[in-house]
C-alpha cells in the first residue's frame, strides 16, 4: 500500500479508559505552571474591553503587585480603607474575562521558584504529600497561584485557611482567581456561615480586584455546543492529527468517579480530540462535579470535542443550574462551547 507522505498520519481513536492516570506526588508539583495556552501571556497581549473599565484597573492592579506594590485603592474587604499590607491579590469576576490571562502573566513576571495551578490542585498535593511535605514543597516560593478559587466543603475550607497561612508566614506572596467574592466563598454549598472564621482569615490575605465584562470566547458569536450524528463522530476524529480518543459518554462519567479529578491532567495529556458517544443530560450532581472539573483540564490542554447526543451545552439541568454551584456550570458551559466548535485560544 502506498502512503501520501503529503497526508497528515493519522491512527484509530483509543479510548481515555486505557490512558495510564498515575500522578506522584513529585509529577503534581512539576505540573504546577500555566496551561500551555497560558505559557506566552503577558500584561501587553491582554486586551482589555474598552466597554468594562475595570479590565484595564485589573491589568494595572496586577502590575502593581508583580512590582511588590498593593493596589492602591483598598480591596474590596479590606478593614481598612486603604490597606496595602496585604500578601495576596484576588481576581474577581465573572468567567471568561481574563482572569486566568492576568494570573499566568503575574506568574511569569515573578522571580523565583513559583507555582501555578488550580485550587483542586493544591487540595490534591496536600492528599498526595501530606500536609507536612505539602508545606515543605511549597514553603520558599516567591508566588503561589491559585486559578479558580472555590470551597465546596468544610475540609478545603479548613485546610486552605491553614496552608496559606503558613505559607503566607513564611514570605510566600498569592495570587488566586475565582467567581465568588473571598468572603462569600463556600456559599450555597455548604454551611459557610459556621466557618466564618476560616473564611475570614481567608479573605484577610487579599486585597480583592473585580474584574468585570463579558466572556471573551462569545464576544463576537454567542454560539451553541456543536454536535453531531453518532456516526461521524469517528469520522470527524480522523481529521484530527493527533492522538484522539472515542468513548460513550456513561462510560467516560464512570472513569471520572473512579480516579480522584487531580489526575484527570494526566489522562487527557498530550491528547489532540476526545470523542464523546451518546452524551445525556446529567441527573447525578455529582457526576456532573465531576465532568466539570474533566472540562476544566480538557480546556487548558486545548483539547477538542467531537460528540453525539445532547449538546454538551444543555447537558446541566435547570435546577443544577439554579443551585450554588451555578457558576461552575456556566464556567463549563462556556468552555464546552468553544471546545466544541473548535475555538481554542
Amino acid at each position: 500500500m502506498t502512503v501520501d507522505q503529503h497526508s497528515p498520519a493519522t491512527t484509530a481513536p483509543t479510548s481515555l479508559l486505557q490512558r495510564d492516570d498515575r500522578l506522584s506526588g513529585k509529577e503534581m508539583v512539576e505540573h504546577l505552571v500555566p496551561p500551555r495556552q497560558f505559557m506566552q501571556a503577558s500584561l501587553d497581549n491582554y486586551r482589555p474591553d474598552a466597554d468594562f473599565p475595570s479590565q484595564a484597573e485589573a491589568v494595572a492592579a496586577v502590575g502593581a503587585f508583580a512590582s511588590g506594590a498593593a493596589p492602591k485603592r483598598g480591596g474590596l474587604f479590606s478593614r481598612k480603607k486603604n490597606d496595602d499590607s496585604r500578601p495576596g491579590i484576588y481576581l474577581d469576576g465573572g468567567f471568561g474575562v481574563g482572569k486566568t490571562h492576568l494570573l499566568a502573566s503575574l506568574w511569569h513576571r515573578a522571580r523565583g521558584r513559583k507555582y501555578f495551578g488550580t485550587f483542586i490542585e493544591y487540595t490534591a498535593l496536600v492528599g498526595a504529600l501530606g500536609y507536612a511535605d505539602t508545606v515543605k514543597a511549597l514553603k520558599g516560593a516567591s508566588l503561589i497561584c491559585i486559578d479558580e478559587f472555590e470551597l465546596d466543603d468544610p475540609g478545603d475550607t479548613r485546610l486552605m485557611a491553614r496552608l496559606l497561612g503558613e505559607l503566607v508566614a513564611s514570605g510566600t506572596r498569592i495570587a488566586a482567581t475565582s467567581n465568588t467574592p473571598p468572603n462569600a466563598l463556600g456559599e450555597g454549598r455548604f454551611a459557610a456561615q459556621d466557618f466564618l472564621r476560616e473564611i475570614d482569615a481567608l479573605a484577610g490575605q487579599f486585597n480583592t480586584v473585580r474584574v468585570d465584562g463579558v466572556d471573551y470566547r462569545h464576544r463576537e458569536n454567542s454560539g451553541h455546543a456543536v454536535t453531531v450524528p453518532g456516526e461521524e463522530v469517528a469520522e470527524r476524529l480522523a481529521e484530527i492529527e493527533g492522538e484522539t480518543t472515542l468513548d460513550d459518554f456513561a462510560a467516560v462519567l464512570g472513569l471520572l468517579g473512579r480516579v480522584h479529578p487531580s489526575r484527570y491532567v494526566k489522562i487527557v495529556e498530550n491528547v489532540a480530540a476526545i470523542g464523546l458517544l451518546d452524551v445525556q443530560a446529567f441527573s447525578s450532581q455529582t457526576d456532573a462535579l465531576r465532568f466539570v472539573a474533566f472540562v476544566d483540564r480538557l480546556y487548558d490542554a486545548q483539547v477538542q470535542i467531537v460528540a453525539s447526543g445532547t449538546p454538551l451545552d444543555e447537558v446541566f439541568p435547570a435546577d443544577m443550574l439554579a443551585g450554588g454551584y451555578r457558576k461552575k456550570y456556566l464556567r463549563a458551559v462556556s468552555r464546552l462551547i468553544a471546545l466544541t466548535s473548535g475555538q481554542r485560544e
